[in-house]
């Protein structure tokens, strides 16, 4: 009797966690990647620092998704601890960083990578790179091998979709698979993690590039947080402005005027601003406002925003910094995001993440319709989803009947 077949769509980390599970049954496991190589988001998001996860109480790290119910589950199966277990399994060491983030010690994607892929090669996974993926049929994939421009057919017991979403394209998700489902079992893809448009004047040229330190931001009736923005020559962007996403995206579903306020000195209180900008007759406005805390970048973002008959009324003044209003026109392009919102909906999969119009077929990934922001919770989560879609497709092909 012939071992089942698996074929698994995407090198990625969800990809590579679906054929470790798989792997460790007796499967033909097959991992077809379009790129010459796995894993190419993976190790560009390593170039600065692999954050790979973060330490949070897990009650708090399930509150940075937008689908919390629905990844809980294997969230908590395979949180952060397991993740650090399961790298050092792979003779790779970790540490927690003072901001909670998790990374290895080498800091780098590649060491760990390496020695992920060889574990998975050792246990018979075959790796087919510059392999496209040209149409899914029931159990049959369309594939052609790049190098060779030859086009295949080849049947499965099972398939893994791990195939990502549509930002950073030229690593390899290209969104090319919709075309494989029903439109209706897709949510429809939006920038994520990613920057905010205002067109500036040109009096904010001296302080395009410069961060805006230390501010508190927040979208109306929703929650504030704190950090960091840089000002950009299209806008705002930074971890801080990528927190505000949702909040942005849900005012832009709902076609309301996209607002972000900012607390530029959130360490003072209102009176005590009002206090530091008394007028002086010593002092001139920008040396009053300087010793009050606004730096350059901060001085220019106000002088930008708030209108020059209202710097002399300190009171209102002081309001306007501590509740600065910028009207923004829209997300930068989805190619240029760190991740995407929406993908395949929860309701076109069941518990298994196995599709319920083709019980052949399990997604995991980028490529579901979630969203968290940066700090290790896009990772956990694309290691989780291809862990849990590993298991569905063992579940499915050992009791070799349809789950749905």
């Amino acid at each position: 009797m012939r071992n089942k077949r698996i074929a698994i769509v995407g090198a990625g980390p969800a990809g590579l966690m679906a054929a470790e599970v798989l792997s460790a049954f007796d499967y033909d496991v097959h991992v077809f990647e379009q790129k010459p190589s796995a894993a190419r988001k993976f190790l560009m998001a390593g170039k600065t620092g692999l954050n790979i996860s973060h330490a949070e109480p897990i009650a708090q790290f399930l509150q940075r998704y937008d689908q919390v119910q629905w990844l809980s589950p294997w969230i908590k199966q395979w949180d952060a601890n397991w993740i650090q277990a399961w790298m050092q399994d792979l003779g790779i060491e970790s540490y927690v960083g003072t901001s909670g983030r998790i990374f290895p010690i080498e800091m780098k994607a590649a060491p760990l990578l390496r020695s992920w892929l060889k574990r998975l090669m050792e246990q018979k996974v075959k790796f087919h790179y510059r392999h496209q993926i040209l149409d899914l049929k029931h159990q049959t994939l369309s594939i052609q091998n790049l190098k060779s421009e030859q086009i295949f057919e080849q049947n499965f017991d099972a398939i893994v979709l791990a195939c990502g979403a549509v930002s950073w394209s030229r690593l390899g998700s290209d969104g090319a698979w919709q075309k494989w489902l029903d439109a209706n079992e897709i949510e429809p893809f939006q920038a994520s993690n990613a920057g905010v448009e205002r067109a500036w004047s040109t009096f904010m040229q001296p302080v395009l590039g410069q961060p805006l330190k230390r501010v508190e931001a927040w979208v109306k009736g929703q929650s504030k947080t704190q950090g960091d923005i840089v000002i950009t020559h299209y806008g705002l962007e930074s971890g801080l402005i990528y927190k505000q996403g949702r909040a942005l995206r849900a005012l832009q579903k709902q076609e309301q005027a996209l607002t972000l306020y900012l607390d530029l000195l959130p360490d003072l209180s209102l009176a005590q601003l009002i206090q530091k900008l008394q007028p002086s007759r010593k002092q001139s406005t920008a040396n009053i406002w300087r010793k009050a805390g606004l730096d350059v970048a901060k001085a220019s973002l106000v002088r930008e925003i708030v209108d020059k008959s209202l710097w002399n009324q300190v009171e209102t003044l002081a309001h306007e910094i501590k509740h600065l209003k910028i009207e923004l026109s829209g997300f930068r392009p989805i190619e240029e995001a760190i991740s995407c919102a929406g993908g395949v909906r929860k309701t076109g999969l069941n518990e298994y993440l196995q599709l319920k119009s083709n019980s052949s077929v399990f997604c995991c990934g980028e490529m579901l319709d979630w969203d968290a922001p940066t700090g290790g919770y896009l990772l956990t989560a694309c290691f989780a989803t291809g862990r849990a879609a590993g298991q569905g497709v063992h579940q499915y092909l050992s009791h070799d009947a349809k789950i749905v």
